[in-house]
Formats: C-alpha cells, sequence, structure tokens
C-alpha cells in the first residue's frame, strides 16, 4: 500500500499515478475522506475517553458529573462502532490504491503501447512443415493433456519420461546459474494465508480471480513463490548489512486463470498448475533500480544459455498492475504460435508491498524504512518446454537439448526411445 501521508501531501500526483495504471481516481479521493473521518473520530474518543477517567479519578461524582459520565458513556457507545467501521473501510480503499508508477516508466493505456527495448537472436525457420508443441509431446510420449482432464480436469497434464526429466533439468540448470551469482536456492510451501497472498497483489474473488482458496481454511494454493518468499519476512526489520538479500524459489503454482482464454492459450501456454523458479531480492531503496537491471540481465542470460530467440518489453504504465511500479518482460519465439510469447517478467515494487506485510529494514544510523521488495521468473517450467519443443524439433521428429541442459538430462536429444 501505499503511505497515507505521501497521498495526504501529494494528492494530485497520486491521481496523476492511478490515473496513468488505469485505474479510478475516485479512489483517492474516498481514501483521503475516510482518513480524515477516521482521524475526527479518533480524537473524538480519545477527548471522550479522558473526560470520563478524569470524572472517575475525582471520586464519588455529584449528580452533575454523573449525568455528564452517562452521555460520555451513550456518545462513546455511538463514536467507537462509527470508528471501528470507518477504519475497516478506509483499510480496504487505501489497500486497493495501486503503486504509482516510476517517472521512467512509459505512458499508455494496455499491452498495445509496451515498448520493445531489445531483441536476440532469431526466429527459428524450418526445411520441414513444424510441428507445434502438443503434436510433439504426444508423437514423443512425453505431454498427456487427456489423462490430465480425466483425474483433474481441463488445463492439466501429466509429462513422462523425457517430459518429467526437462523439468528436471531446467530447475537445475536455474538453480546452479543463479547460485553462483549469490541467489539462495529456497523451496517453499504451495499454500500460504490470506495475509500473503493479498498482500503480493493475488486476488482470490472477482474477474481476476487466481487463487484457489482451501474451504474453512485461511489457506490459498500460491500463484508463485513470489507470495511465499515474500511472507517470509514479513513482521521484520532486518539490519542493512544483512542486504541485498537475493533468493532463487521454487514451487508448484496454482492459477485459476479465469477469463484468460485466447487463441494463444492452448496446452502448456497457459494451464491451471506448474512449477516455476522464481528469483526475489530484498533491497534498501536507493539500489532497487540495480537490482531490477540485474534481474532482467539474469532472465537474459537463461534464454541466451538456452538458445530461444527473445524480445525483451518494457511496460506500459496502464499494464503495470497495481503492484509493480516498473517491469519488464521476456518473451521467447514459439514457432506454433508464429510469435513470441511472455516466458518471464520482472517487476519493481519498491516498497508496495512491505508496506503491505510490514517488512522494514534498520540503517546503521539506527532510522528504520520499509524495504523495496523486487519478483523476477527465471523459468517457468511450462512455457520453456514449449518452448524448446517448438524451437528444437528436428526433422526426424526428435527434439534436440539445449546444451546447457544435456548434462543433467544425460543424453543429447528426445526421441521418444526409452521412455522409461
Amino acid at each position: 500500500m501505499l503511505d497515507i501521508n505521501f497521498i495526504r501531501e501529494n494528492k494530485e500526483l497520486v491521481k496523476k499515478g492511478v490515473n496513468g495504471k488505469g485505474f479510478d481516481v475516485g479512489i483517492v479521493d474516498r481514501v483521503l475522506e475516510l482518513d480524515e473521518r477516521r482521524r475526527k473520530l479518533i480524537l473524538e474518543i480519545e477527548g471522550l475517553r479522558a473526560k470520563r477517567n478524569k470524572i472517575a479519578s475525582e471520586g464519588k461524582p455529584s449528580d452533575a458529573k454523573a449525568m455528564e459520565g452517562r452521555k460520555i458513556k451513550e456518545n462513546l457507545k455511538d463514536k467507537e462502532p462509527e470508528y471501528t467501521k470507518v477504519e475497516a473501510e478506509y483499510k480496504e480503499t487505501l489497500f486497493r490504491v495501486p503503486n504509482l508508477p516510476l517517472k521512467n516508466v512509459p505512458v499508455g493505456k494496455n499491452d498495445k503501447d509496451n515498448v520493445e527495448i531489445k531483441k536476440w537472436g532469431t526466429p527459428t525457420k524450418f526445411d520441414f512443415k513444424p510441428l507445434d508443441h502438443l503434436e510433439l509431446g504426444k508423437k514423443l510420449g512425453i505431454l498427456d493433456f487427456e489423462t490430465g482432464a480425466k483425474v483433474t480436469g481441463s488445463q492439466f497434464y501429466f509429462l513422462y519420461g523425457d517430459g518429467a526429466r526437462l523439468e528436471l533439468a531446467l530447475t537445475a540448470f536455474a538453480f546452479d546459474k543463479l547460485s553462483k551469482v549469490g541467489f539462495l536456492p529456497v523451496i517453499t510451501p504451495d499454500l500460504a494465508k490470506s495475509r500473503f497472498y493479498l498482500g503480493t497483489g493475488y486476488a482470490p474473488k472477482g474477474n481476476e480471480a487466481q487463487t484457489y482458496t482451501i474451504e474453512g481454511e485461511d489457506l490459498g494454493l500460491i500463484a508463485t513463490a513470489e507470495v511465499t518468499l515474500a511472507g517470509s519476512h514479513a513482521d521484520e526489520v532486518i539490519p542493512e548489512e544483512k542486504l541485498p538479500l537475493k533468493y532463487i524459489g521454487y514451487s508448484h503454482c496454482f492459477r485459476k486463470e479465469a477469463g484468460a482464454y485466447g487463441k494463444y492459450s492452448k496446452g502448456l501456454y497457459r494451464v491451471h498448475q506448474f512449477t516455476k523458479a522464481e528469483m526475489f531480492v530484498y533491497c534498501k531503496p536507493e539500489e532497487s533500480d540495480k537490482f531490477h537491471e540485474l534481474l532482467l540481465k539474469m532472465e537474459e542470460e537463461i534464454y541466451q544459455d538456452l538458445g530461444l530467440p527473445y524480445r525483451v518489453l518494457e511496460m506500459c504504465t496502464g499494464d503495470l498492475g497495481a503492484m509493480a511500479a516498473r517491469k519488464f518482460d521476456v518473451e521467447v519465439w514459439m514457432p506454433g504460435r508464429d510469435d513470441y510469447g511472455e516466458v518471464t517478467s520482472t517487476s519493481n515494487c519498491t516498497d508496495y508491498q512491505a508496506r503491505n506485510l510490514n517488512i522494514k529494514f534498520r540503517r546503521k544510523t539506527g532510522e528504520t524504512e520499509f524495504i523495496h521488495m523486487l519478483n523476477g521468473t527465471a523459468i517457468v517450467m511450462s512455457r520453456v518446454p514449449l518452448a524448446i519443443l517448438e524451437n528444437y524439433q528436428q526433422k526426424d521428429g526428435s527434439v534436440k537439448i539445449p546444451e546447457v541442459l544435456q548434462k543433467w538430462m544425460g543424453k543429447e536429444k528426445i526421441d521418444g526411445v526409452k521412455q522409461t
């Protein structure tokens, strides 16, 4: 959430940022109105309580004082529930005010206004008619959506043989690469309390619902390890000398993907369950731009190592979402769609999530501030195998394995033979 003091002092600036993200600017007026009401009620309640305490301290009251005490009691009976109601609405409204875009973010309304800032590699060409990943996966005996649908439902799948090994090889590759540059490998729980999936921006209800919740429990299946890695330091004050904290977290991810279907969403591109290796950084505010650049650099290196042609997009203001102040996507070439498709994003959430989750750091001077938090996908084990299958397919129906993965796969190609 934003600092209410900042909103009070910079109302028009906040409105401009909220509008740039495509949110209703009326929420800013509403939160300030509720803030004023709650502060007024606090003063009134504190004043009444002080009078009540003064009367009580004076011993046996006179009839006039007793009558005044009864009036105070009646006033508090009205004011205290009113404050509770206003405070709850204030907190809920403040929570819905989005993070503000950084000054260097391109202005735009939606994904059509995102800015391509870099391309690497050349889109793969074939001297034969290529197959898409669904056809390849079925012919090679490594990918099975039919059994997934039978056992669980649509958009779930089974991996067999080299399909399973490919996912594990990608995980080992990501962990190995990132641990060498100071990221601590972590395997997190797949469930989190509502405070943490809400605090990191994953809504369980409404048109943008992503979270599967557990009936009767304050728990939801996480959409990304960002949720659990952010929650791991909730309510802590981290000493400056321990910063930055850099994690590479592994988890299963679960998303309802409500309303997110389309012609490019078939197969592995958009599923309800997948695994992912997620980078996460806690740092000082003055260093968050630097670490955002590091996360993007590591993402690019990963896809260069895998030999997958890609482009980098910077999200415009209208496509940032609520939490991010700046965001980049990496999209790799996917021959099955004859276009690029998103495989990673990296976001600088500044101190927005930290305020939601009460995470601070203590400078060497003794002062405490809210920390900056950043996240970035290393590898998503659904879309990246999709891209490998489609880009590395051979004329004989086999799929060459990227060289950096061969030591974990123990072979150079997937050919559908010996899948046991």
